[in-house]
């Protein structure tokens, strides 16, 4: 069971007393940047063709002891060598500690660690960083289908505050909604121009690939003064980004199998490739009606498969087996 699941299963039977007190067991290594509370569990058979990757990698708690190198691609691969994040710095705080999920290649690790600092002189107060990979990358147990080669961060839209958020509040408490109730623009009561600030920030930075946002957000990136709009080629809209801004980086020196995503389109995105993502279907889409088949109930759902090893990088069987 992951730290993840066995918080879950403790909100369940505990009062929000002892969850404090629990989640700062499981989190009281973090200081220095991971999380190992308890010994896991042996991995299964990884050549079991039908057992999901993810309960493999989901299973490591500690980075390979190897050469740091991304490895596959961003929704397909695993990390070497990872690095941790320390859970706290002087401009920025990890969120969601029980997760593990505080790993990176070493590039984006120091990355974030200067966006941070740069933040700060542009009126951000600092970052709440959210889920980067998990200690050998790879598929996780749940949420993203991306964040596999440490290569990926999610960003709170949620500015630091001045004080150490206590360890229940980072599992609890919720980033910023800054999306408007019409799905149409950004919420003018909460979107700031330092929203925007560290955002083209990230975008800025030759090493960053991609930055994903809410289609809201990137039409308010576009209202821009800037006379060198090419930063706004990398800030992608995308759906399920209405509370935070998800880095990409581009694959890192060293990392031979890393595999890159096609090149950006060319132009500032903000034309009628924009206007597409504010029509009535995508922002209310309606439900598809279900087809009528009278056989139906004598079907059995196929269920959906998970990537399993055969699927990822061969070298990934190295990184998820080394000590």
């Amino acid at each position: 069971m992951t730290a993840s699941s066995m918080l879950s299963l403790w909100r369940i039977v505990l009062p929000g007393m002892a969850i404090a007190a629990i989640a700062t067991s499981v989190a009281s290594a973090q200081d220095k940047g991971s999380v190992n509370p308890k010994p896991l569990p042996p991995l299964a058979n990884p050549d079991d063709p039908k057992l999901p990757a993810k309960e493999l990698f989901g299973r490591r708690a500690t980075a390979a002891p190897l050469q740091a190198r991304s490895i596959g691609f961003y929704a397909k691969g695993c990390l070497a060598g990872a690095t941790a994040m320390p859970i706290n710095g002087k401009t920025w705080q990890v969120m969601r500690l029980s997760r593990n999920r505080n790993w990176g290649h070493p590039d984006l690790i120091a990355f974030l660690e200067e966006l941070s600092k740069k933040g700060t002189r542009l009126g951000w107060p600092g970052l709440l960083v959210g889920d980067i990979s998990q200690a050998r990358g790879g598929p996780m147990l749940t949420g993203h289908a991306s964040h596999q080669v440490g290569l990926d961060a999610d960003i709170w839209l949620t500015p630091m505050p001045r004080r150490e958020l206590t360890r229940l509040e980072r599992e609890e408490m919720s980033a910023t909604m800054v999306v408007a109730k019409s799905r149409k623009d950004v919420d003018p009561q909460i979107w700031t121009p330092a929203h925007a600030a560290i955002i083209q920030a990230a975008a800025e930075d030759p090493k960053v690939e991609r930055i994903f946002v809410n289609a809201a957000i990137k039409k308010a990136l576009c209202r821009s003064n800037d006379t060198d709009r090419n930063w706004l080629r990398k800030v992608r809209p995308m759906w399920g980004h209405d509370y935070h801004f998800h880095i990409r980086m581009s694959c890192p020196a060293g990392s031979p199998d890393c595999r890159p995503q096609d090149a950006v389109p060319p132009g500032d995105g903000c034309g009628k490739e924009l206007d597409w993502w504010f029509r009535d279907a995508v922002i209310k889409p309606q439900p598809k009606p279900k087809p009528v088949d009278p056989e139906a109930k004598d079907k059995p759902k196929p269920k959906p498969r998970g990537i399993t090893m055969a699927d990822l990088p061969p070298a990934c069987r190295q990184v998820l087996l080394a000590p």
